[in-house]
């Protein structure tokens, strides 16, 4: 699944909490922040999905590895050398770190 970052994403990073939005589509700052800038928004908006993209490689392989009982369980009856070998170089290999 593909997220899609959105100006009020933006806008929460940049100034924190205290941020809503109405059904207008409205911001409503609640703690005294001072609103960025379009520029300011646009730009965290392209660093936020950036940064998700880049993360990719993880959600990839977070459900191919094996539950962690079971992957306990074979570092116990093999160790960690043949856990890294087995279990973990296999998901690593096929989804690599960009």
């Amino acid at each position: 699944m593909n997220r899609v970052f959105s100006k009020f994403d933006a806008i929460v990073s940049l100034v924190g909490g205290g941020v809503s939005q109405i059904a207008d589509s409205s911001i409503v700052y609640h703690d005294g922040q001072s609103p960025p800038s379009d520029e300011e928004v646009n730009a965290e908006v392209v660093r936020l999905q950036e940064e998700y993209d880049a993360l990719q490689y993880q959600r990839d392989r977070e459900p191919e590895y094996p539950l962690i009982a079971d992957q306990l369980d074979y570092i116990y009856h093999n160790g960690i050398a043949k856990w890294k070998s087995d279990m973990v170089k296999p998901v690593k290999d096929a989804h690599p770190k960009p």
